[in-house]
């Protein structure tokens, strides 16, 4: 059967359509499917200003619809595997709201220092979502939500999980490293880790400050001593100091 988005019976008005070449202007005319095109004009080959993949996310049959597609629309299908990741994340959790509320702002910290750090997205995100995702194993195997067995039990499951979405090797492996150290930075560590390092510090002071409000100096002093990168502790000074944002 073919894929609805893909069969022209269901297409509707606008999806095909004309884009300028950005190099000499010339109209080129677009399917919607189409990842690129070859400018009649100049000879110039352009991505497709219009293409939609977000099914590329979660589709098994997404290599065999889309085909073979040029790096930058690829580093896109990859960045949207954090919609898939999300997902699972939460029906892993399934009803432990506070698991899901936690990692959902370790994300949502994770993307706003990673952009900013040039991070490679898809690593950090992926890894956000998961980084905690052994912490019922902990609890179920040893009694315990210490560190030490999250990050003991974390990368079999988050392994798992990204498997099953058919995720790249290369990644897995990334995320999975991530996973299973993150509490426990090294000294020369990836720009990826102290990304989701600095997320999760965020996220874990902000908790804690709910809690029991941190005297406006010790935050200070807290912050300035504990974030690996530069755009970490400026993210924790917009969510900690409310006031300043």
């Amino acid at each position: 059967m073919k894929c609805p988005g893909q069969d022209t019976q269901y297409w509707k008005p606008g999806d095909i359509f004309e884009a300028k070449c950005p190099k000499c202007g010339y109209k080129v005319e677009f399917f919607k499917d189409d990842t690129t095109r070859k400018c009649p004009g100049c000879q110039h080959r352009f991505v497709n200003p219009s293409m939609d993949f977000g099914c590329a996310a979660y589709c098994q049959f997404a290599d065999q619809c889309l085909g073979t597609l040029p790096p930058e629309l690829m580093a896109l299908k990859e960045d949207l595997l954090k919609d898939r990741v999300a997902i699972e994340m939460k029906r892993y959790f399934k009803t432990d709201f506070k698991r899901i509320g936690h990692a959902t702002r370790v994300a949502r910290y994770a993307e706003r220092i990673g952009k900013q750090e040039g991070c490679n997205m898809a690593v950090v995100l992926c890894a956000a979502y998961l980084h905690d995702i052994g912490i019922h194993e902990a609890e179920r195997k040893h009694d315990s939500t210490d560190p030490k067995y999250q990050e003991q039990e974390g990368p079999p499951i988050a392994r798992s999980i990204l498997e099953k979405i058919k995720a790249n090797p290369k990644l897995i492996q990334k995320v999975c490293d991530i996973v299973g150290r993150h509490h426990h930075p090294g000294p020369d560590e990836s720009i990826d880790f102290m990304a989701v390092f600095d997320a999760d510090r965020i996220t874990n002071l902000e908790e804690r400050h709910k809690i029991k409000p941190f005297d406006s100096e010790k935050l200070e002093q807290v912050i300035e001593k504990s974030f690996l990168t530069k755009s970490g502790k400026k993210e924790a000074k917009k969510v900690l100091f409310k006031e300043e944002i």
